[in-house]
Order: structure tokens, then C-alpha cells, then sequence
């Protein structure tokens, strides 16, 4: 046991929530403290998720918690006995993991870093630190319990790097030395447990780092091989990195929108902040799938390069071959369907705002379309066009960042209105078909979403008749049915 801190939680909001520590007064003297939450508490920093060790029923535990706190339990692994509760707001989240191993020490002897490796009896008492984790965490470095712990389970590999990236820690040369020689093991490991990991470098304090730290120990070769394949794709003179530093680049800018939007972006931060934390699916916000985007956009860039005759890149369609390919990622990795859409979405529309920067100003029909073509994820991908944007520093860059940062101004409040109350068409579709005399066919939808588009620009009057006369003339002229802005290119980004 080292003395480097002290064996109770200093004073001020650190350790685990108070709530927590209220609800598992009295329940056992045979749990443990241990993993992040304990690592957290040393550190001086608070945590709302709790590890617990129990020599016992962690059902039972995990129950009896959830009962005093109002929170819900269920179990995690059949195979290990572990139990979460969770709080009824998701304020916090307690994981209860029975004993791996006759005692303590044995349990902790199984665990990846030594830092991790520490524990702190439930009921009060000094610290248990077989290891020297206590004093590896004064000396700021990440070290290994035992050249096998890697090995044991390959995901610590990527745990080390999201560890290494959220603490600032230095990473001890052998514990390099033995994760890199175990990350192929991770093309063993389960595909939902790497997207969990991914999941939290992504959303960490750091997560450019951290996915250098995946990179430099050989685990992005294996779980995202099409990330390491950006390195080294030369693009045009508007860029002022290859392909995957301009990744980097655009997730950091990406990290600070969903941390501090007023420092990038000059409209109220707090519509931004409130929209980046709405839930989206799997318990990810649109902030960390924004981050996801950013990490994907530029995805299919590698296999759509090509170089014309007068020595011009381009990369035409990688936005839509970005949108197969993201889907097709986070398919392997077992995200849900929703996430999947998601991530799709927003790599398959982030050139479209950098394109209507040519287009101005803006005519209403062309703001429309813009938000009917993004739909669901309009003002999502209005944000990772700034980020992108941003991103690219190359040829004339300052002129180009500050057009698209003031049609991305303009454009917010309609973006904000739209998400609020959608636009609906004037008239319902069965009483169009009625008044038109036309059996419902494929040109009843087509009709109903030129009415949408035309009540939006302003172009058409109040009321039924006005609406059944424009319906009739668009039908009449179809060459000529709309001011509709093309669509990009797909050369950007």
C-alpha cells in the first residue's frame, strides 16, 4: 500500500455520487470499491460510474440498492454473475461484479493496470494495493499487472488507449510493449464490446488522442482498419492535410461545438447545447454521434480519389460511398439501426451546406430543400459542415471558413423552426386526388411535396383553391416544376 493518497474520499464532489454511497450504507462489509470510480476518487475528480466488487451475491446487492435508491437492476453477464443498476434519471450507474478469484488480491492480480487494480473496502478502511497502483497514479503512468493481462482479454488494448487519453498519463514502455503484441486478439472479441470501447474514446475527454494511443498499439488496424487507410490521401490544393488529419482536425472541432459551441459558432449556444444533448438511440446523444460523423465523413475517400487530366483531385461521390461505408462499420460493430441511419445521414449530406455557399443568397425554395433533403439531422449536419469546414485550411481558407460560418448563421434559426414544427402540405392528399379527379398513384406524393415545398417559399396564397390551382399548373408543366438547388457534387468536404 503506498501513502501517496489518502484511504477516504477527500472533501468537495468527488468519488461516487452521494446518492450511491447513501443507498449501499449497511448493505455488506464484503464489497469493494474498485476500477474507475476508485481511480476517479484519488484523482480528485467525481464519477457516476460505480465499480463494486462483492464477495457474495451481487444479485442480491444489486437489488437491495436499487430498492433504496429507486433505480433499476438487471443482470449484465450470465457467465460472470455481474449486475448493473441504474439510476432512475441515468444520473449515475453502479456495475456489481462478484469475486473472480478465492480473495481480493486474487481478483485484483486479474485486472489490466495496475492504477486499476486498487480497492477500498465498501464499509471504510485503508486502501488494498497489492500493486503499486496508488503510486503509479501520483507518478502519472498507466502500467501493467502482468505481462499476460492483455492477452487475457484483448480489449484492454483499447482500453489502455481510451485510459491513457482521458488521464494524460504516460503508458509504460513493456505495458506498450505487451498490448501491441495482444491487439490482433481483437478480431476475436466481441463486436458490440469494441463499439462500447469505441463508444467512450469517442466521447472522451480526448478522443484525437485516444485514437492515436489505438493506433500507435495496433488496435485501429484491426477494429477500424478504414481510418488507418486515411493516412497519406493527398488532397487538393483547399486542403492543408491528407485525408486523415483533416479527420483529426474536423472530430477536435467537432469536440469543441459539443463542448463550448459559442467558441466556434456565433448563434445562442444554448439552442446548440440543447440540441447536441437530445437522445438518439443506445443511450447516445446527437453531440457524441455528431462526433461519429466527423470520425466517418470522409470515409470513402481513398477509394473515390482520382486526379483529372489538368492535375486537379477530386473525390466524386464520397459522400455517398461514405454513407454505404459508415452504415457498413458501425453494421460490423453492431450498432443499432437508428445509430447506423444516423452516422449514414450525416456523412451523406455534410457537403450540402458548403455547396449553397455558392448559391447566394439564398432563395426560400433553395433554404427548403436544403432541410428537406437533410431532414431529421438538418441542424446535426449543419454543425459538421462547420466542423469540416474548419478543418480545411488550405488555398483561400480564411475567405471560405467565414461564407460558410455566415450561411450557416443565416441558416440556423430556419433550421431550428423546421426541427420545432415540420411544414405540411396545404391540403391532404385524398382530398387533392378528389379535387383533381385523379386516381392516388406516385404522382399524388410527388404533388403533395411540391405544395409542401411551395407553402414554405411563400409562393402560394392561403387556402384550398389556391392550393388546388398551383397543384394543377405543376402538373401541367412538370419540366418545370421546381427552383430546386442541385445536388452536390460530391467533390468536397
Amino acid at each position: 500500500m503506498s501513502g501517496a493518497f489518502p484511504s477516504a474520499p477527500p472533501p468537495g464532489p468527488t468519488g461516487p455520487p452521494e446518492a450511491v454511497l447513501r443507498g449501499l450504507a449497511g448493505l455488506t462489509d464484503r464489497a469493494w470499491l474498485v476500477g474507475g470510480a476508485l481511480r476517479d476518487e484519488l484523482l480528485g475528480r467525481a464519477s457516476h460510474d460505480v465499480d463494486l466488487t462483492v464477495d457474495g451475491d451481487a444479485r442480491s446487492l444489486a437489488r437491495a440498492l436499487a430498492r433504496r435508491t429507486g433505480a433499476s437492476a438487471f443482470g449484465l453477464s450470465d457467465a460472470f454473475g455481474a449486475w448493473r443498476v441504474t439510476a432512475p434519471d441515468r444520473a449515475w450507474q453502479v456495475d456489481v461484479t462478484p469475486l473472480s478469484a478465492s480473495t481480493l488480491e486474487a481478483d485484483l492480480a486479474n485486472r489490466d493496470l495496475t492504477v486499476n487494480a486498487i480497492a477500498r473496502p465498501l464499509a471504510g478502511g485503508p486502501l488494498i494495493d497489492p500493486f503499486g497502483g496508488a503510486a503509479d497514479l501520483a507518478a502519472r503512468r498507466l502500467v501493467m499487472v502482468s505481462p499476460s493481462a492483455f492477452h487475457a482479454d484483448p480489449l484492454r488494448v483499447l482500453r489502455l488507449a481510451r485510459i491513457g487519453a482521458d488521464l494524460g498519463f504516460e503508458v509504460d514502455p513493456d505495458t506498450v510493449r505487451a498490448a501491441r503484441a495482444a491487439a490482433p486478439g481483437l478480431a476475436g472479441t466481441a463486436a458490440e464490446r469494441i463499439f462500447a470501447e469505441l463508444r467512450q474514446v469517442l466521447a472522451g475527454r480526448d478522443p484525437h488522442t485516444g485514437l492515436d494511443y489505438a493506433e500507435g498499439l495496433g488496435a485501429s488496424a484491426v477494429v477500424l482498419p478504414e481510418l488507418v487507410n486515411l493516412h497519406g490521401v493527398e488532397q487538393n490544393i483547399y486542403h492543408h492535410r491528407d485525408v486523415h488529419g483533416h479527420t483529426l482536425e474536423a472530430l477536435a472541432y467537432a469536440v469543441t461545438l459539443t463542448r463550448d459551441p459559442a467558441a466556434v459558432f456565433d448563434v445562442p449556444a444554448t439552442s446548440v447545447a440543447a440540441l447536441l444533448a437530445e437522445p438518439v438511440a443506445e443511450g447516445m446523444t446527437r453531440g457524441e454521434l455528431l462526433r461519429w460523423g466527423a470520425l466517418l465523413h470522409d470515409i470513402a475517400k481513398p477509394q473515390t480519389r482520382a486526379v483529372s487530366p489538368e492535375g486537379r483531385v477530386t473525390f466524386f461521390g464520397h459522400d455517398l460511398a461514405g454513407a454505404d461505408l459508415s452504415r457498413a462499420i458501425l453494421e460490423r460493430l453492431r450498432a443499432s439501426e437508428r445509430v447506423r441511419a444516423h452516422v449514414a445521414d450525416l456523412t451523406r449530406h455534410h457537403l450540402r451546406l458548403g455547396f449553397l455557399v455558392h448559391h447566394r443568397p439564398l432563395s426560400a425554395r433553395a433554404r427548403y430543400d436544403y432541410l428537406n433533403a437533410c431532414d431529421s439531422v438538418s441542424a446535426d449536419v449543419t454543425l459538421l459542415s462547420i466542423a469540416d469546414r474548419l478543418a480545411t485550411r488550405g488555398r483561400n481558407a480564411e475567405a471560405a471558413i467565414a461564407a460558410h460560418l455566415d450561411l450557416a448563421r443565416e441558416l440556423w434559426p430556419a433550421v431550428l423552426a423546421y426541427r420545432a414544427q415540420p411544414p405540411r402540405p396545404p391540403i391532404r392528399g385524398d382530398a387533392l386526388a378528389a379535387e383533381l379527379g385523379r386516381p392516388p398513384g406516385p404522382w399524388l406524393a410527388e404533388t403533395l411535396a411540391e405544395l409542401t415545398a411551395a407553402r414554405y417559399a411563400g409562393e402560394l396564397a392561403d387556402g384550398r383553391a389556391a392550393a388546388v390551382a398551383h397543384a394543377r399548373r405543376w402538373l401541367a408543366a412538370p419540366a418545370a416544376t421546381s427552383a430546386a438547388t442541385p445536388a452536390p457534387p460530391g467533390v468536397g468536404g
